[in-house]
């Protein structure tokens, strides 16, 4: 067992993605690794210190900046630094891929740095392999998704299942996980593509090919969770994995504050004894608004309560027909969920 001088002699670098999404799971992970005595430094740009400050006050964590490139890529907007931003999520491979020249200033600011002795980084900025190769810091990819998503996902493309179906809606059976179906309309179009090309899959083959090369990753998951989909990984993957969740047990205190609009609603529906629909598809989904106008339909007409976590401008309930509480930017997932 290692003793305390040895643990606290552990510094961590942690680079999450510019997505809240994949940012709070990893500002978890932080909390988690302060409390067992390793010093924390987080990467980051401007615009989003902000957010990540407010959730490591009060810790030793440090925080470090980077230049958040500027006129990599036409279709971006000026000033935008994260995906909540962008005005399309059709812009995000070109988001995603616009963070690689940050790897120059990255480089520099480890070599600043105390000696380092591993990296966890957004399974998204692949570049930060080479960095680390560079200084040979062990670099752990971080996964926001699954072990479910990657392994059926991994048996779809290893076994050819797309490219046998006549129709895109026809149930596919998952080899070897024969309870799961899915179809090829679950599937991004590189996936589809007996001959893909193009910047997204451009984009994730670097991905997968640096996760393959990196130390490990770390699955906010648990094995009692999705036990097969564990095991398989383990069995028929690489690298290792570590699962280290859930990592929402490990995120900040909750601060006393009043009570938004939305817990007070949440609040009066437990009193009353009548259960809530909660309804999200994440920061990344790019929804038409032609489909979030038939999902609001559906969801009016179905007299359910519900609570559909959405970005502001997609608002489109006619709240005046039902008591919906005001859809948020930002949800705290954790918090809504503890209903």
């Amino acid at each position: 067992m290692s003793s305390n001088s040895e643990i606290q002699a552990h510094h961590v670098v942690l680079f999450p993605f510019m997505s809240k999404g994949h940012t709070v799971p990893i500002l978890h992970l932080a909390h988690l690794l302060l409390r067992r005595g390793l010093a924390v430094t987080v990467f980051t740009t401007a615009a989003n210190r902000p957010f990540i400050a407010h959730s490591l006050a009060q810790t030793s964590a440090s925080v470090v900046d980077l230049p958040f490139p500027q006129n990599v890529a036409d279709d971006i907007p000026a000033g935008i630094e994260s995906t909540e931003k962008l005005p399309s999520m059709s812009l995000f491979h070109s988001f995603a891929n616009g963070t690689k020249p940050m790897q120059p200033a990255f480089e520099r600011a480890l070599e600043n740095l105390p000696r380092v002795s591993f990296i966890v980084s957004d399974w998204f900025l692949w570049w930060t392999l080479e960095s680390a190769s560079k200084f040979n810091i062990p670099r752990f990819v971080f996964h926001g998704m699954s072990y479910y998503s990657r392994a059926v996902s991994r048996a779809v493309v290893l076994n050819r299942l797309l490219f046998g179906p006549e129709s895109d809606d026809e149930l596919i059976t998952v080899d070897p996980f024969p309870w799961v179906k899915v179809t090829r309309n679950d599937f991004e179009q590189h996936f589809r593509d007996p001959e893909p090309k193009g910047m997204d899959f451009e984009f994730v083959m670097n991905v997968v090919i640096a996760e393959m090369n990196s130390y490990g990753v770390i699955f906010n998951s648990f094995h009692e969770l999705e036990p097969s989909f564990v095991d398989y990984w383990n069995r028929e993957c690489s690298p290792k994995a570590w699962s280290v969740g859930p990592l929402c047990l490990a995120g900040p205190s909750k601060e006393s504050h009043s009570k938004p609009a939305w817990v007070q609603w949440l609040d009066k529906k437990r009193e009353q004894g009548s259960s809530v629909l909660y309804v999200a598809f994440g920061s990344q989904a790019d929804i038409s608004p032609a489909q979030l106008k038939e999902i609001a339909t559906g969801l009016e007409e179905s007299r359910v309560n519900f609570l559909w976590v959405t970005r502001k401008r997609f608002c489109t309930f006619s709240q005046h027909k039902y008591e919906i509480p005001v859809p948020m930017p930002a949800a705290p997932n954790c918090e809504l969920l503890e209903y």
